[in-house]
């Protein structure tokens, strides 16, 4: 920084409230004094909220009955707009720092792109506002000018009452097949891989925290959206004016160029559009032929007698690692076998891809958007 600039610092606000008017009323105050907003899930219990309060230091917590000061509490800097926890998969959750220009960028560049009219559309927030798919919802809509209906929570029935043929609406895969499609202008589809099949009005997002929700559509950057991916590693490289200022902590995961690396893998294909193959830390090496769990869990969700599934790599003495299905059967009293989703994987991805283990359970494992956390997955 240079000498004899001084830095204004700001209050980072902790919204503990269910998503309602009241949770927009109470951002809207927050950003109107240049503070900026941390979300708190409403789905955890008394004791994980303390958690997330220690490990992200907000300055005040502010819920229905009133505000109360956090004495450990770090101001956030002029300018910040949001701390967002990530879904935290694996160890602690960090606090992702996005400022009001980032969030004005994706803002408007989602609407560009999903062609929204505040004169003649409406948003459906009904994803957790903790989690910037969800938040992202509330923030265009304050930011653009559009309507929005904010509800608590995700609840196919409220959700299905609330559609309609000028309402757009931000789903994940599991939310989406609760729900008719049809019944929305759009449907903007994110936080893990989609199914097969999608209905016509479905947009494929891809994004994460540290980008301020989906910058790429259907394959295609949005406006003002950079990506590469690393020719030696495969690695998808982000660059944008939404991206992150920096994590809670003050680390800065740009490079000198401001690219972001994502952790993901993933190529281009013949129509130029994004692919992405999954967490590079999830790839299974078995029998030295790389095996993507998203291109699997895909053909094994297409059996009628697989709910859920999730795959994911075991250490193997002769593979190096073997392919492991966790799978929640459709029916209990009448499971699928391994040979037949072998046969399933063989025909539709490759034969090196089947797995080699099935492990039937009642659910996965997951984060609160509907993500699989491979690291919980056991095998009995």
């Amino acid at each position: 920084m240079p000498v004899g600039k001084l830095l204004v610092v700001r209050e980072l606000v902790a919204i503990d409230m269910p998503g309602g008017e009241e949770f927009v009323v109470a951002l809207r105050r927050a950003w109107d004094s240049g503070d900026a907003v941390l979300p708190v899930d409403q789905r955890l219990s008394s004791t994980a909220k303390a958690s997330v309060v220690d490990a992200l230091r907000p300055t005040r917590v502010v819920t229905a009955e009133g505000s109360t000061p956090v004495e450990t509490g770090v101001p956030v800097e002029t300018g910040d707009a949001l701390v967002v926890a990530t879904s935290g998969t694996t160890g602690e959750p960090k606090g992702v720092v996005l400022t009001h220009d980032a969030v004005r960028a994706s803002a408007v560049a989602t609407s560009s792109s999903l062609g929204v009219d505040p004169s003649a559309h409406r948003w459906l927030a009904c994803l957790p506002l903790s989690h910037v798919g969800g938040l992202s919802v509330v923030t265009r809509s304050i930011i653009t000018g559009t309507p929005c209906t904010v509800l608590p929570g995700f609840d196919a029935r409220t959700v299905i009452s609330r559609s309609g043929p000028e309402v757009f609406v931000s789903l994940v895969a599991t939310a989406l097949l609760r729900v008719d499609a049809a019944a929305f202008r759009t449907v903007v589809l994110g936080g893990s891989a989609p199914p097969e099949d999608l209905p016509p009005n479905v947009v494929t997002t891809y994004g994460m925290t540290e980008t301020g929700s989906g910058v790429v559509y259907d394959g295609v950057p949005l406006e003002g959206v950079e990506v590469r991916v690393d020719a030696s590693t495969g690695e998808i490289h982000l660059r944008g004016p939404m991206l992150l200022r920096a994590y809670r902590d003050g680390t800065v995961p740009l490079d000198t160029d401001d690219w972001f690396p994502t952790g993901d893998a993933g190529s281009f294909g013949h129509d130029g559009r994004l692919r992405v193959d999954g967490r590079i830390g999830d790839l299974i090496v078995t029998g030295g032929e790389n095996v993507w769990p998203p291109a699997v869990e895909s053909a094994l969700a297409a059996h009628p007698k697989v709910a859920e599934v999730a795959v994911a790599g075991r250490p193997d003495a002769e593979w190096g690692q073997r392919v492991v299905a966790w799978v929640v059967p459709s029916d209990p009293t009448a499971p699928p076998r391994l040979d037949e989703l072998r046969d399933l994987v063989a025909e539709h991805v490759a034969p090196f891809a089947a797995p080699k283990r099935l492990v039937l359970v009642e659910t996965l494992p997951k984060t609160a958007i509907g993500k699989v956390r491979r690291d919980l997955l056991a095998e009995p």
